[in-house]
């Protein structure tokens, strides 16, 4: 699969605000995914990963989730954005230490453009974007052994192709579009995979894994006292996170 080159970014990260990291820490610990690095300045942080998927915790009381590019040449990133006609809802201040631009999509969503701070990378362990198709099937090939292969950060949208022209305004390639149940489309820019689904059968952007055998892998959470998830069939769950954020964890249907 050709992929395209980011325009956005170097690095990506889901971003989640919790009132308590420690405890969003240790959730998170539960699926598979370790301590990175964790700062307090300029506001406590804690950045963890299961080895392909990078998340970005930081205390904030107000629940927020973001797709979130940290951007060496941050300047050339805002002014490619601003050249396909698409506003910023935010710009940082002057005397702003962190320089984050705001995006938000036609459904509301978050994109997040920040300054890089020096030691974050990319993880670099394979996801359904960057896995051989042989392997799906294959769990020990998987970067997280908890939770499965991450597949996309899932976006309920109002009209599919509408969101799909805004996502290609930022680079990003729709790599499968479908009609079935509704319509709903793959896309990535070749560093983040966004799934965008015309549907009210979820509200907010929503985290998602898939497993051939995510029957025991769910079990086995279960047994480990995983709680707060709702069932979504025999081998499908939907979770909730510390922070009322949703995490889906889904049998690979092929």
């Amino acid at each position: 699969m050709n992929l395209p080159t980011p325009i956005l970014g170097e690095v990506t990260a889901i971003t989640i605000t919790t009132p308590d990291l420690d405890t969003s820490s240790a959730f998170y610990k539960k699926l598979g995914f370790d301590e990175i690095m964790r700062s307090d300045f300029p506001f406590p942080w804690i950045q963890v990963s299961d080895g392909a998927l990078l998340m970005m915790l930081r205390k904030d009381d107000k629940p927020y989730i973001a797709l979130t590019y940290y951007v060496k040449d941050i300047e050339a990133s805002v002014k490619l954005i601003e050249d396909v006609g698409l506003v910023f809802a935010e710009i940082p201040k002057p005397s702003d230490f962190v320089r984050k631009y705001l995006l938000r999509t036609p459904d509301g969503a978050n994109i997040s453009l920040i300054h890089i701070p020096d030691g974050f990378m990319q993880p670099k362990g394979p996801t359904m974007l960057t896995m051989s198709p042989q392997d799906y099937t294959k769990p020990e090939k998987y970067a997280n052994q908890v939770c499965g292969m991450f597949g996309e950060f899932a976006m309920p949208v109002k009209d599919l192709d509408a969101s799909i022209l805004f996502w290609e305004k930022l680079g990003f390639q729709t790599l499968s579009k479908m009609s079935s149940h509704y319509p709903w489309a793959i896309l990535s820019d070749g560093l983040a995979i966004v799934g965008l689904h015309q549907t009210e059968s979820f509200t907010d952007p929503t985290i998602t894994f898939f497993a051939a055998d995510m029957k025991g892998k769910i079990e086995k959470l279960k047994q480990d006292g995983l709680e707060n998830y709702k069932e979504m069939g025999p081998a499908n769950i939907v979770v909730t996170t510390p922070e009322q954020q949703k995490i889906n964890l889904f049998k690979l249907g092929m």
